[in-house]
């Protein structure tokens, strides 16, 4: 990363530390009812209308600078990247295969295996297997 990254980032940090104070030195409304047309004196939808105010002012250049910055830090960071996030991780261990006898070996003996079965027919049953189990009532 280059000082330039690094700079942008604390002006960034910055930037957000006095958003964040100036959005909470604003003076409230005082009636949270007026604001949604359920109360108040003034005839705006929104409550009273006021001069904007040093605060006000303050908050919208704040939030155009941490817009701008946010995309000023995307841009530079995606320059500065090397590839992926997953680029310095090592891969899947490679998979080890069963030895391949020697052409000249003899097999090893293989259980027996019966002809493919025809359609419409049950293959035949093979030793050692077990039937399904049959279902047992819950207990009472």
């Amino acid at each position: 990363m280059t000082p330039l990254y690094y700079l942008l980032t604390t002006f960034y940090v910055l930037v957000c530390f006095l958003l964040l104070m100036v959005i909470l030195l604003q003076q409230g409304k005082g009636d949270v009812a007026a604001a949604f047309g359920g109360g108040g004196s003034s005839t705006s939808a929104f409550g009273a209308r006021t001069g904007a105010t040093l605060l006000s002012k303050a908050t919208a250049v704040l939030a155009a600078i941490f817009m701008i910055g946010a995309l000023a830090l995307a841009i530079v960071g995606q320059k500065q990247s090397s590839g992926s996030i997953l680029s310095g991780t090592p891969g899947p261990a490679p998979v080890k295969q069963a030895p391949t006898p020697a052409p000249g070996a003899p097999a090893q003996s293989a259980p027996a295996q019966s002809a493919p079965a025809t359609p419409g027919t049950t293959p035949p049953a093979t030793q050692g297997t077990t039937p399904p189990a049959t279902p047992q009532a819950p207990p009472k």
